[in-house]
This record gives structure tokens, sequence and C-alpha cells, in this order.
């Protein structure tokens, strides 16, 4: 009897990963898609291609331990705060996890040779296929036939000579054969990883100068409405400012006001303007001073085009503390 060949590939829902499966999925192997959640990307893509598909496909939550790998990356970051190769190596080694304890016959992704500078290179391919414990059992369909032949090849699993030879950031390829395969709705290539953007990761450096010891709520927090930081270089003991100093964040429009809200944990104070329009305030702090909340009602004054002109005193609060 023949061996039930499974693989278990990495999908983002881009055309590069959907091709990766179509690939495979023409030659017979049973395939099941894995997206990984962090702060920067989740499945919001993957689903609807895994339906237009037709495969299954599991999410796995990693937020924590890609905070781990975000905070000091083994093999640093990329033009911003992107630890590119510590992030693919860390999704890898999950798949990986799942692949000997399930019994899959390899792990797949999409990946192009050579289609992102820091990460697609040769030299980062072998180190993410070392680093996730998957030397010789991480497939790549699209450049297969450029780099070294894998278990499932040598073996007869993946017939090699269906799996193609792309390299580079020409997406012409990609999309000529996502129109012989009938593939008309993909994303467009994305305008790069959050942690490349230079205003993120001017705001991510600032979380970690003043709270080192950041979580993922406070990742979830940093693309979000206008922050403000009370630090003083020299605090006093036990009191507010320099590391773990008060965090001021307002939105900017009612859906921030409303996330800030739903962000608020016990320790966090929220502001709402009562008598006149402006933004809420969200004040995070493991100590939070009158003099914190009333700055914070100074910069909702500040940022209210209704209060205009007006002084704090005038207008009236709702604290929840």
């Amino acid at each position: 009897m023949k061996k039930k060949v499974k693989a278990l590939v990495l999908l983002s829902g881009g055309l590069d990963s959907i091709l990766a499966v179509k690939l495979l999925s023409e030659q017979g192997i049973e395939v099941e898609a894995i997206n990984f959640r962090t702060n920067f990307c989740g499945p919001s893509k993957a689903r609807p291609a895994a339906k237009m598909l037709g495969v299954p496909m599991r999410e796995v939550n990693i937020r924590e331990d890609f905070l781990a790998v975000l905070k000091k990356p083994k093999y640093g970051y990329g033009a911003g705060l992107n630890p590119c190769i510590d992030c693919h190596a860390l999704m890898l080694k999950k798949a990986g996890e799942i692949m000997w304890e399930e019994g899959y016959s390899f792990v797949a992704t999409g990946e192009v040779l050579g289609e992102r500078p820091m990460s697609q290179h040769k030299k980062a391919l072998k180190i993410v296929e070392k680093e996730a414990g998957l030397e010789g059992y991480l497939l790549r369909p699209l450049s297969a036939k450029l780099l070294e032949s894998t278990v499932p090849e040598k073996e007869g699993l993946v017939d090699r000579e269906k799996l193609l030879a792309i390299s580079g950031r020409n997406r012409q390829p990609q999309m000529e054969l996502a129109a012989r395969y009938g593939i008309k709705n993909y994303p467009t290539p994305a305008g790069g990883c959050a942690l490349t953007q230079a205003g993120f990761t001017k705001r991510l450096k600032e979380l970690a100068k003043h709270k080192p010891d950041f979580d993922v709520d406070d990742v979830d927090l940093v693309g979000l409405g206008r922050h403000f930081w009370l630090a003083s270089p020299n605090p006093p003991a036990g009191g507010e400012g320099g590391v773990n100093g008060v965090q001021i964040i307002l939105g900017r429009n009612k859906e921030e006001n409303e996330i800030l809200k739903s962000a608020r944990k016990s320790q966090d104070v929220f502001i709402i303007p009562l008598n006149f329009l402006g933004p809420e305030a969200l004040i995070k702090s493991a100590k939070i001073s009158n003099n914190s909340i009333a700055k914070a009602k100074e910069l909702i004054v500040r940022f209210s085009p209704k209060a205009k002109g007006r002084k704090t005193e005038e207008l009236n609060f709702e604290v929840f503390d």
C-alpha cells in the first residue's frame, strides 16, 4: 500500500503560500494549513484562503513566545525592530513540533528564494531550518529546484520535477501561475510588517525604554491613539517617572476610545469628557497620582477642538479608577 503523505503548510493567506498549497495538493498530498498569531500577524487573510483552497486550517497563538523573540532576537533586527529570521524560526519550530508529534510527512512554506533580502536568502533559509529542528523536512515548493532536495523528495513522497525554481522579487511568475490555477482573489503584497515602519518602531522603543517588562497587551496598544509618557530622569524612590513611568494614551476617534476602554486593567485609570466632545484617555502605571490624572485631563482638552480656549477646571470629566 502506498504511504499516505501529509503536509503541514504555513498559510499566511498571501499568494506565495496559496500557491505552495496548490502545488502540493495537485500531487495528491493531503494538506493541512497552519497559521500563527502574534501581535503583528494573524489569520484574517488565511481563513478565506484556506476556505478557497478547501483545506483545513489550525490557528496557533504564539504571542507570548514571539514577545521573547522580539525583546532579544538571536539573529538581530532588520531595518526596524523586525526579527525576521527569529520570527520564521519560531513559527517553523512550532510547526515542526506538531509534525513530529502527529505524524506529518514534512512542513512546507511559500517562501521564495531572494524575495525578502533579510530572511529569504540561502543562508537565512538554512538557519531557520536548523533552528526549527526541520533539517531535511522543510520544503519550499516555489523555489525547491534551486535548493537542496529534501527527505520527502528523496523518498519519492513529493515529485521534485513538479516543483518550481522561482527566485527574486519579481512576482510575475506567481501571478501567471495563479492565472493558470484560476485563482483571482488574493491579497496584494503587504507594505511590510509593522515592525519595519518608522513611526511604530519609535513608539515601541519608547515603550521598551519606559517599561522594559512590557507585555503582549502593551504591544497591542502601540499603534493606537496618541501616546505620552510622564517620566523624569531621576524619579524619587517609589515614585512616578523613569522606568515603568506613567503612560497616557488618547483615543483619536470613537473606535479607538472603545478599544482603550476595553483594554483598561484593574490598576489603570480611564477618563471620559462629559460636557464636551473630546478624546478619552487611558492612564497606565503601577502607581497613578492625582497629578497624572490632572495631566491626562489637560491633554484631553488640548486635543479637543470643542474645548479650545477653556480651562480644565471649567470642564467635567468622569474618572474610572
